[in-house]
């Protein structure tokens, strides 16, 4: 028996294939961990932006364009390194670690401190990761290609990319923000680099010049690190201590919102992603007002929803009518019902509203609650957030009042809280001119809260809405006498020409924006 290209009769012995090596599983390992810490800076870069400078849509978008073109950068510069690429890629590991795991508290810092500079820092610090990140993959895969063959380099390299990021995207707004905060979050992804970096220092030491050297900087950058992790905490409240000003009693982050509950002089106040909810102070003013315009006109409601309001105020002021039967809360996030359902200050503030026998608390979008339920509501109060990006500006479109519409008693009354109609001036009429689109009613008025300055609310209905005669006994701000004077608005807030918005434009955001914008500057 002969083999092409052998003697006649002689076999040739198959030669096997190599397999793969330690020291490339080890590398292609490092890219899954490489991948994962790359996305996670990239997330906590635009959640930071969409806490702090609003409009969620446009930061994650700019955020995520400016990081991969920073990627882009780094990989075009990877080609005028050469020489000693494990230990460039060592270095550039320890660099990723330190600026990468400390950009969630050097931001924080930064917009508690000087927040002219947020903006320009975080767009330094994401083209400065972006960059080294984008310098890392070429690196691996130019080490990896001493002994693995192109087709299977380039597949195994990228699979193992991209399923780091698929980690770490589940990871980010399940498991990682709420249980440990964005500062730590950071930090701990930005040990996992460094801890990549003593694996390449491990792996080549036998080929790097200045062994002492890398082993000092690892050592440098890990302490660094831990440092940080264990002092996460302080940071995080050393920097909300000077935005928030009050002391900080309470602070959670859950996968929808940063919450944070501070004590001053004004008593407590509940700020979600840093824009100020209520204050103990003057809240029964905003609530008083949202809620018992709507409930005392419609004379003897039964079945009450509130969507929104997780802190449970405005459902305190829908139990103050014995006729109400039930009242279903719906509130996405269950992180506020259950902080305001079970800390006893924040019970006291909501008079244990959410512990009432007659509450149903559902945590889910309000949107998608109207969507797949058919019962109706003597009187549904939506108090969600004001627009501040494109997530909760779809609750102020005309597709959410037509839902609205739908689950709305043939008598009942639904009251909207639309911000302020002297500052946001458009915004506010945006809203009336919406609700007005889907055919309901709109009576609009206001009421001045001292932590809000002027603020608006709109009352959708299909039958006119009448004063009501009596309200109930022990209010504090609202009376029959004064109750009509709510409705009567002032030259500077009078109406002005506004669009309907929409889920295709979301033009609201935008007005919001660009008006509370001009406030701010």
């Amino acid at each position: 028996m002969s083999t092409p290209g052998g003697a006649p009769g002689i076999t040739t012995p198959a030669v096997p294939l190599p397999g793969p090596r330690p020291i490339d599983v080890a590398l292609l390992a490092s890219v899954f961990v490489v991948a994962a810490c790359g996305l996670l800076y990239e997330l906590a870069a635009g959640a930071l932006a969409s806490y702090v400078l609003g409009d969620s849509v446009l930061q994650f978008s700019t955020v995520i364009g400016t990081y991969l073109f920073a990627m882009g950068v780094g990989s075009w510069l990877s080609r005028y390194f050469e020489r000693q690429l494990p230990a460039h890629f060592l270095r550039i590991e320890l660099l990723v670690a330190l600026i990468g795991g400390a950009l969630p508290a050097v931001l924080f810092l930064a917009n508690a401190y000087v927040p002219s500079a947020f903006r320009v820092l975080l767009y330094g610090m994401v083209l400065l990761v972006g960059t080294l990140v984008g310098l890392e993959i070429p690196l691996v895969m130019r080490i990896l290609k001493r002994n693995v063959q192109l087709k299977d380099l380039v597949s195994q390299v990228l699979t193992f990319d991209y399923l780091g990021a698929l980690a770490v995207s589940m990871a980010f707004p399940l498991l990682l923000v709420p249980q440990l905060g964005l500062v730590r979050t950071g930090l701990l992804f930005g040990f996992m680099n460094a801890a990549v970096a003593v694996w390449a220092l491990w792996l080549f030491r036998h080929e790097l010049r200045r062994f002492g050297a890398h082993a000092l900087a690892c050592a440098l950058v890990l302490a660094a690190l831990l440092a940080g992790l264990l002092g996460a905490e302080h940071i995080t409240r050393f920097a909300e201590d000077k935005f928030y000003q009050d002391r900080i009693v309470l602070s959670s982050a859950s996968p929808y919102q940063r919450i944070v509950v501070t004590h001053g002089r004004a008593g407590h106040r509940l700020y979600l992603n840093g824009n100020l909810q209520f204050a103990e102070r003057d809240e029964y003013r905003y609530h008083e007002a949202l809620v018992h315009p709507v409930m005392a006109a419609h004379g003897h409601p039964k079945r009450v929803a509130v969507l929104g309001g997780g802190d449970g105020m405005a459902v305190r002021e829908v139990l103050k009518y014995p006729s109400v039967e039930s009242v279903t809360l719906v509130e996405l996030d269950p992180a506020m019902t259950q902080l305001f359902g079970s800390h006893p200050t924040l019970r006291q503030l909501n008079g244990d509203a959410l512990a009432s026998r007659k509450l149903t608390i559902v945590n889910t979008d309000a949107f998608q609650w109207l969507q797949q339920g058919d019962d109706t509501y003597d009187v549904i109060v939506v108090d969600f957030p004001d627009p501040t990006n494109f997530a909760i500006g779809k609750l102020y479109t005309n597709s959410f009042y037509a839902l609205l519409d739908q689950r709305l008693a043939a008598s009942g009354y639904a009251v909207v809280q639309t911000t302020s109609p002297l500052v946001a001036r458009r915004s506010f009429w945006t809203v009336v001119t919406t609700i007005e689109s889907v055919g309901l009613q709109a009576r609009p008025y206001h009421a001045h809260v001292p932590s809000f300055g002027e603020w608006g609310f709109v009352i959708a209905s299909r039958r006119p809405w009448r004063v009501p005669a009596e309200l109930p006994a022990g209010l504090r701000f609202l009376d029959a006498a004064a109750l009509p004077l709510l409705f009567d608005f002032p030259r500077d807030m009078a109406r002005v020409p506004a669009e309907v918005n929409r889920l295709s434009n979301q033009v609201l955001v935008h007005t919001y924006e660009q008006e509370w914008g001009q406030v701010a500057h």
